[in-house]
């Protein structure tokens, strides 16, 4: 005799970063089929261009959302496999090979968040920075006399 349907089955509390993998998986799997759609556009006559465009602002945008939260905690083979949709859209011709690669668009978002909440005091991260220290450098003011030597 089972459970009624009304009472729910007892599951435990998801682990974040698993489901939170588990998101990302499932992310990729879209982009996989917006690449699909992507293709059918560019048989239908959308230009190159264009299909770059939409390429960086539907499918790139939403691997990259909030990478800097979750980056650190994506295991090696995750991270493969982010690779392997970038090397997709490449093989595509959506994205040029000598643009940045996954992991380097993660740093410069990252970087760009750091710099960000470094230079706005009004950020809600700010107060969690160290206070800032000055160091001050006391330069010795010895002259050295030379001898030059005519040859």
């Amino acid at each position: 005799m089972g459970l009624p349907p009304w009472v729910a089955p007892h599951r435990p509390l998801p682990d974040y970063f698993g489901e939170s993998c588990h998101r990302r998986y499932s992310c990729v799997v879209k982009c996989a089929q917006s690449l699909y759609a992507l293709r059918l556009l560019h048989n239908h006559g959308m230009s190159d261009s264009s299909l770059k465009h939409v390429y960086k602002a539907v499918v790139l945008s939403k691997l990259l959302y909030a990478s800097p939260a979750w980056w650190g905690f994506t295991s090696a083979a995750d991270k493969q496999r982010l690779e392997a949709s970038i090397r997709r859209a490449v093989r595509s011709g959506l994205y040029a090979a000598d643009d940045p690669l996954f992991s380097e668009l993660v740093a410069d978002m990252d970087d760009n968040l750091f710099a960000n909440i470094r230079h706005n005091p009004h950020h809600v991260l700010y107060k969690l920075l160290p206070d800032k220290t000055e160091h001050t450098y006391i330069q010795s003011l010895t002259t050295f006399s030379f001898l030059f030597i005519n040859c």
